[in-house]
């Protein structure tokens, strides 16, 4: 059984639709990236995944249940979280208090999720007393993606993981991607940066027109003329 399913999503934003009759799946261990163009609806599915945003149409699950519209506080709680794009780090919190932020819903001892929080960061443990809105993008996506992983989730949803980042930053950031992968982690993945996105994942879907355009697994879609011409400059 898929962890997450959606099956002909349909959904959009007041009464502009986005997405149409959209379909996906991750299977757990896999990382999954979506690619296309900009305006393909491709952080919207996310959004929809994660309870941002109600379906219309069709079924968004986790496992064997329907999470379609469920409020994104009870998703955290089966087992997803999610890193957006922006605004996600607390910029007046030090980098330790924005971790502790990430176990809100925890009874009990975090300080073990924080010691290997910062053993994959190993740049947030030097910095754990600096606060995050002090500090460059590449270490604030680090603390957000650190606070996700406080709940040990299941699947992690990254909304453009690189984006703004330097060259140097961004490998940086799909190694960790990788590394978290490894721990057992699997991962939905927005990503502009389409050949590395397709490096990293073992699935892809490509969004075009928020309609499912084509998919298959990373290296074949990397070898697809067509992904190469409309996305990877080829």
């Amino acid at each position: 059984m898929a962890l997450l399913t959606i099956e002909g999503l349909t959904t959009g934003y007041g009464e502009m639709e986005v997405l149409r009759s959209v379909s996906l799946h991750v299977e757990q261990g896999e990382i999954v990236s979506i690619i296309g163009p900009n305006g393909a609806g491709k952080s919207t599915a996310m959004k929809a995944a994660f309870g941002l945003l109600k379906p219309w149409q069709g079924s968004v699950r986790f496992g064997e249940r329907e999470i379609g519209g469920l409020a994104a506080d009870k998703i955290v709680r089966l087992g997803m979280c999610y890193v957006p794009q922006t605004d996600n780090v607390f910029p007046s919190l030090t980098v330790e208090e924005n971790l502790e932020m990430g176990a809100f819903v925890l009874d009990g001892a975090i300080g073990p999720r924080k010691e290997r929080v910062y053993a994959l960061f190993p740049r947030l443990a030097e910095r754990r007393r600096q606060r995050a809105g002090k500090m460059s993008g590449g270490e604030r996506q680090m603390v957000a993606m650190g606070r996700a992983l406080m709940l040990d989730p299941k699947l992690l949803l990254l909304d453009e993981p690189s984006a703004g980042l330097a060259p140097l930053l961004v490998d940086m950031i799909f190694e960790r991607i990788r590394d978290i992968n490894d721990s057992g982690v699997s991962v939905l993945m927005v990503e502009q940066n389409a050949k590395k996105s397709l490096e990293l994942a073992h699935r892809a879907f490509v969004l075009v027109n928020g309609e499912n355009r084509m998919d298959g697994t990373g290296a074949a879609l990397l070898a697809d003329p067509e992904v190469g011409r409309l996305f990877l400059g080829g």
